[in-house]
């Protein structure tokens, strides 16, 4: 149990509110006692152009890429690069579209589910489609510049003050007029100017890097082609031989997802194994895990997809049993494999030495046979995802195991492709590191400016 004392003056500023989680409030209690110590504040709502959610709307998908636009949620605007699980929403069935359309330097913060979450929209995402669970802000950069707003509503701060604004006991919410009287601290000039510039060049970055993956992929898939297979309902032949081949499998996903795979391959190519090039693949070490305050980050397999995954996570123990076993290492190929199967990773700095869910797969690629670089941007092809989603298994929750993964057969294009490809992924990976380090040294000045004034 915790206890508090409250000045009269508070709860009479917070309109009579006198629930104790309101005013024990982690960021709430930070902003009180830096006003009193003089730091000024003025609110979001004054800071910024327009402060808005959009309706609910009855959402249509369709296939043909034509006849849709992109369309993100809430969850998905946090991965890295959302493009690539987004879905297409239908064109002639959506109301209000140019209000729903996401633009360059808008900042979106979820108010719906998992109420807090913060993103900055690059040019990359430009004219898609945001859920109606997305509070928009758009910052008026003559006041305060976007940059060091983002900055702020990222801060661990600002997240716990948005949360005395949920209100909902099934779905926690919150509304775009009560985030627009979120405080916000107005730091000396030059430390917003020098804020801003990080998170500038940190979202400038990672549109580099994820324009330098595709450029990637699109080398890969014009050798190999873009897979066009689907696990739509449809009637197929398979050869007894075949069943009784590998695992001897009977589900039709995984005998007429492979035998369409099949058709795929290139005759002029040769193909290897993953089994065949990897040191190692297999599973982390599973077991009770004990959380604490200062430990090592520890992801789960939806946490390793985000665009800057440790600065929220949960710490894990040192002395957690089979703890080395968990952590991984550069240029680890990281698959999820139960659930969302096929969403991967490959650990660049940042992520070197961090605790990974078990519900991550492993693959160690041998550099004497081949680089990571070239096997983990096989992956991320089309080709190379359905491989994966057609080896899964499970009726309830999609698994994937070593053996499927080791069973994949991978294309060796010409040696110079492979420099190309390589290439782009290695500088893929660097700006990704680069623009988190700069995202949370401007994070992390907010935080210690407020500090400063906690004394």
């Amino acid at each position: 149990m915790e206890i508090t004392t409250v000045k009269s003056t508070i709860i009479n500023d917070n309109s009579f509110i006198l629930k104790p989680n309101f005013h024990m409030n982690f960021g709430k209690m930070r902003f009180e006692k830096a006003k009193r110590n003089g730091l000024k504040f003025t609110d979001l709502g004054t800071m910024a152009e327009d402060i808005f959610s959009c309706p609910i709307f009855v959402r249509v998908f369709v296939e043909n890429v034509e006849r849709g636009v992109p369309y993100i949620t809430a969850q998905q605007m946090m991965t890295s690069n959302p493009l690539d699980i987004a879905k297409n929403i239908s064109k002639k069935y959506t109301p209000r579209q140019d209000e729903m359309k996401l633009t360059k330097n808008q900042i979106l913060v979820s108010c719906a589910g998992t109420v807090g979450n913060v993103k900055l929209i690059t040019e990359d995402l430009e004219d898609v489609i945001g859920s109606q669970d997305i509070i928009r802000v758009n910052a008026d950069n003559t006041k305060m510049k976007y940059g060091y707003l983002y900055a702020f509503l990222s801060s661990k701060t600002a997240y716990s003050y948005i949360q005395s604004f949920v209100y909902g006991s099934v779905v926690p919410r919150i509304e775009a007029k009560a985030l627009a009287k979120l405080p916000i601290p107005i730091l000396p000039e030059e430390t917003q100017q020098k804020i801003h510039n990080l998170i500038a060049d940190a979202a400038r970055l990672r549109v580099e890097a994820n324009k330098l993956l595709k450029e990637a992929v699109v080398i890969f898939e014009k050798e190999i082609g873009e897979s066009k297979v689907t696990h739509s309902f449809q009637v197929g032949k398979i050869s007894s031989n075949k069943i009784y081949g590998f695992h001897k499998r009977f589900d039709s996903q995984y005998q007429l997802g492979w035998n369409a795979l099949d058709k795929e391959k290139k005759n002029n190519l040769e193909y290897t194994k993953l089994a065949q090039v990897a040191c190692n693949i297999f599973v982390g070490g599973r077991g009770k895990r004990n959380y604490v305050e200062n430990g090592i980050p520890f992801l789960s397999s939806s946490d390793m997809m985000l665009f800057n995954p440790k600065r929220n996570s949960k710490k894990i123990s040192t002395s957690t049993q089979g703890i080395e076993n968990m952590k991984v290492s550069l240029y680890d190929i990281l698959i999820s494999r139960s659930g969302t199967v096929g969403n991967t990773v490959i650990v660049g700095k940042d992520l070197q030495g961090t605790v990974i869910s078990e519900h991550a797969l492993r693959l160690v690629v041998n550099p004497e046979k081949i680089s990571p670089l070239y096997v983990f941007t096989f992956l991320k092809t089309k080709y190379g995802l359905k491989t994966m989603e057609s080896s899964s298994f499970g009726s309830v929750i999609i698994t994937l195991n070593e053996d499927l993964i080791g069973n994949i057969e991978m294309p060796i294009l010409e040696e110079r492709l492979q420099s190309e490809i390589e290439k782009r992924t290695e500088k893929y990976i660097s700006n990704l590191d680069q623009s988190t380090e700069l995202e949370n040294q401007a994070i992390d000045l907010i935080e210690k400016e407020i500090d400063q004034w906690q004394q």
